[in-house]
């Protein structure tokens, strides 16, 4: 069998096996509240900074800013928290909101409009915001432009009225035709459909792995097909044109689980704007937190040998994503190729992607 003929077989059964998975019990951005007025192209001096829900309806906001003195934390236009060069607060208190929206704002330099990364809706697990990272050179993604998800078949009226809110207007399907029939997406009112299908044209699945090596063998194999398959370059070409036109934000990718074939696109969306690696591969793990409850499920109701080998086909793992990298390397030569000969995009296009997605 031939390595093209492997890598087919196993991107099969991959999208096999995310089906498993699903199956079990700044500046102002697009529908968020606009932020303080401030320069978006002026210095940030934050070097970490994060927002996170917590379950009785408080937000933690930490950062950290060197060689600043005093940060202010505002939402909704008025100072909520403050503190120094680092700093850990707890804000309880704010009126409910589709998504909370805080401004760190630095006594000097540029500030960051933030939100809790996950955004809860009742039909999905892992529909998240891409943005929010810090970038090599000291910028940060913005946060309310791109999203990574799961499938959307489930979602609730109320979920796609949120969703209109947040002003999305396109959404990426990733997913096999199969998966497609069984499941159809539900998306906005408004919002354009694309089918961007990575592995478009695989062969019919056969054969699952029979154990946890096998289906540790066929994650990796399943995520270098995301990279040199030449149905995967064509659907990755399709979801950065949209990503990188104004007129289609806010956009959504997803497959069934939201972690492979979404991990990868967000995983070079990320690693394309300049985000280190170590931070690449803290977004991709961050699926195995949201999926675990659904995960857990899934491999409650197998016995357990079977659940053995399961167990890899529903987790990400940090060398799924680094065999896609090494894929690059030895496909393309380096990461600078693969966005031009798979991706499409030329320097000029990076360049317009990073004006248009990057603050500070």
């Amino acid at each position: 069998m031939t390595h093209i003929t492997r890598v087919k077989a196993s991107s099969c059964a991959l999208a096999a096996a995310l089906l498993v998975g699903i199956a079990a019990p700044a500046v102002s951005a697009h529908g968020a509240p606009a932020s303080p007025a401030r320069d978006s192209h002026a210095r940030i001096p934050f070097t970490q900074a994060k927002v996170t829900a917590q379950d009785d309806g408080s937000y933690t906001v930490e950062w950290k800013a060197p060689g600043t003195h005093r940060v202010a934390v505002k939402a909704g236009g008025r100072t909520v928290a403050s503190g120094g060069a680092t700093g850990k607060v707890t804000v309880r208190g704010l009126a409910a909101a589709d998504r909370q929206w805080f401004d760190l704002v630095p006594e000097r330099g540029g500030s960051l409009h933030l939100a809790d990364r996950l955004i809860k809706l009742e039909g999905t697990v892992n529909f998240r915001d891409a943005g929010g990272y810090r970038t090599a050179d000291g910028h940060w993604v913005k946060m309310g432009e791109i999203y990574r998800a799961d499938a959307l078949d489930k979602l609730t009226a109320a979920d796609l009225a949120k969703l209109k809110r947040l002003s999305v207007r396109t959404v990426f399907d990733l997913r096999m035709e199969s998966e497609r029939t069984a499941a159809p997406d539900r998306v906005p009112a408004g919002a354009t459909h694309v089918v961007a299908d990575v592995l478009a044209g695989s062969p019919t699945f056969t054969a699952m792995p029979t154990t946890p090596e096998e289906g540790v063998a066929m994650m990796v194999e399943g995520e270098k097909f995301m990279v040199s398959g030449d149905t995967a370059k064509a659907a990755y070409r399709t979801v950065f044109a949209g990503a990188a036109d104004d007129s289609s934000r806010a956009v959504v990718f997803h497959c069934t689980a939201g972690k492979d074939r979404t991990g990868w696109a967000n995983a070079a969306l990320l690693t394309a704007l300049g985000v280190p690696r170590s931070t690449v591969m803290e977004d991709y793990l961050a699926s195995n937190d949201y999926r675990a409850e659904a995960n857990a499920a899934a491999l409650a109701s197998m016995p357990a040998a079977q659940a053995a080998v399961y167990k890899p086909l529903l987790d990400v793992r940090a060398e799924y994503l680094n065999s896609g990298f090494q894929e690059v390397s030895e496909k393309f030569g380096s990461f600078g190729a693969y966005e031009k000969k798979a991706l499409g995009l030329d320097a000029k296009d990076i360049r317009d992607l990073k004006r248009d997605l990057l603050v500070g």
